[in-house]
């Protein structure tokens, strides 16, 4: 095992967090995202990508974080990070796409109990930075058996058309 650990990090509201890179598959921003009616408030809603149904979660709503108020210029740098989780793709909303970063493994540390907005649980650990720490999330933890059943239903709307996701209309651009 490498003594390195490579990273995808982000802004989400005022935090700095880092997911494997080997759980993304993308990166994206501004495209049109389908609200899906009676989802849970953390679901944003799905986005068809080439033609595959992604789930795209709010993690601000989920864990209760404020969007970052961002320049312009930052702006251009939101939008989703695609992720493989349990052998689907999810998209999760993000603030700001900062980079990709190796990590020494040796550096990171237990995640303390109220470090951030998000529970302990769902930290794989905390990496001491020059401007702070960086949250690393764990991916495999963020939702149960049963939120992931409702992220695999939500992929059922595959099979609808286009016309039929029209009927949404208030879709968002993100």
């Amino acid at each position: 095992m490498s003594d390195k650990k490579q990273l995808v990090t982000f802004q989400l509201g005022e935090e700095r967090y880092g997911i494997d890179i080997m759980h993304v598959k993308e990166i994206y921003s501004n495209h049109t995202v389908r609200p899906i009616p009676h989802a849970p408030a953390y679901i944003e809603g799905v986005l068809n990508l080439r033609g595959e149904i992604i789930p795209i979660i709010n993690l601000h709503r989920r864990f209760g974080i404020a969007k970052a108020l961002l320049s312009e210029d930052d702006a251009m740098l939101s939008g989703f990070v695609i992720i493989n989780l349990s052998g689907m793709k999810v998209g999760v909303i993000i603030d700001k796409i900062l980079s990709v970063m190796d990590v020494d493994r040796a550096t990171i540390q237990p995640p303390p109990q109220m470090i951030t907005n998000i529970g302990a649980e769902y930290i794989e650990g905390v990496s001491p930075q020059d401007a702070g720490y960086l949250v690393i999330l764990d991916i495999d933890r963020l939702f149960d058996v049963k939120e992931l059943g409702r992220l695999r239903m939500l992929r059922s709307f595959k099979s609808a058309s286009e016309e039929e996701l029209d009927q949404y209309p208030q879709a968002k651009s993100r």
